[in-house]
């Protein structure tokens, strides 16, 4: 064009020279998505395909220093490859999972606290957790019956937790969580049962539990109700039950010797306990007592005080506690046992009756076994 003419349209016949048409944006973008979702699903697929070709991460050999890891009780497979991870001990979860589902070993893995090392394989690892030698924490089982000065010995022979640190705790009543009607008095509140000792645990909070277990079967049991239809306390509850773990040699007759002791207490005669009396005089070896030792002074000496003694003289199991709530039916006032190896044990109305069977127990100690009978 050149200036003074005018611009002439194209004619009908003639084409406007032009650039290709561009795509849109949106499809571009589209397009970029779509091929970085193929390469991450060709990544992960190759990932997958090279772990179950190589298998899960794991360490090689029996690992380096020390860790204490806790496997609770009903842990799984999973849950324990997971806290293994967690604690260092192997490099990946998948690795022990995969070892725990297919290896019978470990079905004998246990709950309880044990001392590993950090970067074992998970095949060195299953085998440190089947060793019972790994095992850190201490298992005590307190018996029947037992009386503080027993539960003190065995926790000291079972555990971390020292003598010294026991009788401390205990000089220290006011911590342990007593009731109050126990007069600051542990004996017959330390439950009778197994309890496992983890790492670190000191002789107060071992105390503070097997209390807190006394209180919980006593509440279970609903002592504080049932005594009072007995015309008891809960105290006195607890103080029969301990007797009736020494006086009574089998479980059938202990319903049977709880019903002596209330029938005697409800005519005002002494007990007359050899059961309490060797509390006193700490005798041991038989069930028999001299009679300095019944002339003993002392409160628990049930020939010279009426009524019951002033406290537990052992720590009852469940078993006595339910007995001492559910005496038997009868009018017996005596018992002696006829053979002190099977127990078997003689019930009498009268006394009379209670001498023919001391009789009996006199005949049966002339032949019975050296030591059986003192």
């Amino acid at each position: 064009m050149t200036d003074g003419q005018a611009q002439q349209p194209p004619g009908p016949g003639r084409r406007r020279a032009s650039s290709p048409p561009r795509k849109p944006w949106g499809r571009r973008l589209v397009a970029l998505v779509v091929v970085v979702a193929l390469l991450l699903a060709a990544w992960f697929g190759y990932q997958k395909v090279s772990d179950m070709m190589s298998g899960p991460e794991d360490y090689v050999g029996q690992g380096t220093g020390k860790v204490t890891v806790q496997i609770p009780s009903g842990a799984g497979g999973q849950q324990i490859a997971t806290i293994l991870k967690d604690a260092g001990v192997v490099k990946s979860a998948e690795a022990f999972y995969q070892l725990a589902i297919k290896d019978s070993r470990f079905q004998s893995v246990q709950a309880g606290y044990f001392s590993l090392r950090k970067k074992m394989s998970a095949e060195a690892a299953l085998v440190a957790l089947i060793d019972k030698g790994n095992r850190v924490e201490g298992k005590v089982t307190i018996p029947e019956g037992a009386r503080v000065g027993q539960i003190v010995e065995l926790i000291a022979a079972n555990s971390e937790i020292k003598e010294k640190d026991l009788l401390a705790a205990l000089d220290k009543p006011e911590t342990l969580g007593l009731p109050d009607v126990a007069n600051l008095n542990p004996e017959g509140y330390l439950f009778p049962a197994t309890y496992e000792i983890p790492p670190g645990t000191s002789a107060t909070d071992l105390l503070k539990q097997m209390v807190a277990k006394t209180l919980d079967v006593a509440k279970s049991l609903d002592i504080g109700t049932r005594a009072r239809a007995l015309g008891l306390t809960g105290e006195e509850v607890l103080t029969v039950a301990s007797i009736l773990e020494y006086e009574a040699n089998n479980e059938e007759d202990y319903a049977k010797v709880a019903r002596v002791l209330y029938n005697r207490i409800d005519q005002g005669m002494p007990l007359q306990l050899d059961s309490t009396v060797s509390y006193v005089s700490k005798r041991k070896g038989d069930v028999f007592t001299t009679p300095e030792e019944r002339a003993d002074p002392s409160k628990y000496n049930t020939y010279q005080n009426t009524g019951l003694p002033p406290g537990p003289i052992g720590s009852p199991g469940e078993k006595t506690i339910e007995a001492a709530l559910n005496p038997a039916e009868g009018s017996w006032l005596f018992f002696v046992a006829v053979n002190l190896e099977t127990g078997e044990t003689v019930f009498s109305d009268t006394f009379g009756e209670h001498n023919k069977a001391v009789a009996q127990l006199q005949e049966y100690c002339k032949t019975a076994p050296e030591g059986v009978c003192g």
